[in-house]
């Protein structure tokens, strides 16, 4: 489990990302992996994990003080790249984490269900990474949940390099799109633009509050509020559309039930001459 962390969001027009730049600099550094793109950002991309009903969306919905997410984190579609299997946990304020690296050949097996195995792991000898691969699969397990949603977006990312107690990240072009197959795919064709036009800041930090954050979403007039990437792309698509059903017409929901409903039979009166 990673240490207690609280995460605040925010969202920014690009105009102001950009003025931002400047302050946060003097403070932070450019996340090492955004230093290998030209653009300074990088791909991340996700699968989530759910319900047939929905229970982790509706738990985020309904404001649930403690609350989990299960997830597929993945950079591309490389065959040999690593897959993180993470349970993202919240409670009360506090965010806590954990992450199994996966070979991406058992990814298949393990959400068909398939019990974990040590062998399906990256680093099989850490016993961190295994109790968190078998923590996913029970809560998988007795959820009885299943692919459900792909999340994609830009971020860029800035942290200390000796000290990751402090970290920020620009959140962009934030795709949404239903994935019941499961695939681990870099886009959709189908993918809707949550947050557009606006971006996703996410201040991340152990401890305390930083004082030069407090600084930063004073100088800029930032507004906190919710941003959560997976519960936004369902509920302003709609339940049906994350399901993959074809939303039904107001004249197939009459006929439906119509041709389900059990009247009762009563005789027809005679008509008076």
């Amino acid at each position: 489990m990673q240490a207690a962390r609280y995460e605040l969001k925010y969202l920014l027009t690009e105009e102001k990302a950009h003025r931002m730049r400047p302050f946060l600099r003097s403070y932070i550094d450019l996340d090492e992996y955004c230093q290998l793109y030209p653009s300074q950002s990088y791909p991340t991309l996700s699968l989530y994990l759910d319900s047939d009903g929905l229970d982790t969306y509706w738990w985020t919905i309904n404001g649930n003080k403690n609350r989990f997410k299960l997830r597929l984190r993945y950079y591309d579609e490389r065959p040999d790249s690593p897959v993180f299997f993470e349970i993202k946990r919240r409670m009360n304020n506090v965010i806590l984490k954990q992450r199994a690296g996966v070979q991406k050949g058992a990814v298949k097996l393990l959400l068909a269900g398939h019990l974990p195995e040590r062998d399906h792991l990256l680093r099989p000898e850490l016993p961190e990474q295994w109790f968190a691969l078998q923590n996913f699969n029970r809560l998988m397990m007795s959820l009885d949940a299943k692919p459900k949603m792909h999340i994609a977006y830009m971020r860029e990312a800035y942290e200390n390099a000796d000290n990751n107690a402090v970290r920020l990240t620009f959140d962009r072009a934030v795709e949404s799109a239903p994935n019941p197959d499961g695939g681990l795919i870099a886009r959709s064709q189908a993918a809707h633009r949550v947050f557009d036009p606006f971006l996703v800041l996410e201040l991340k930090f152990t401890d305390r509050f930083p004082n030069w954050f407090r600084a930063l979403v004073e100088k800029f007039d930032c507004m906190q509020c919710g941003a959560a990437k997976f519960a936004e792309g369902i509920f302003t698509k709609g339940e049906d559309w994350a399901q993959n059903r074809r939303k039904k017409s107001a004249e197939a929901l009459v006929d439906e039930f119509l041709a389900g409903a059990n009247f009762p039979k009563t005789a027809v009166p005679p008509v008076a001459n």
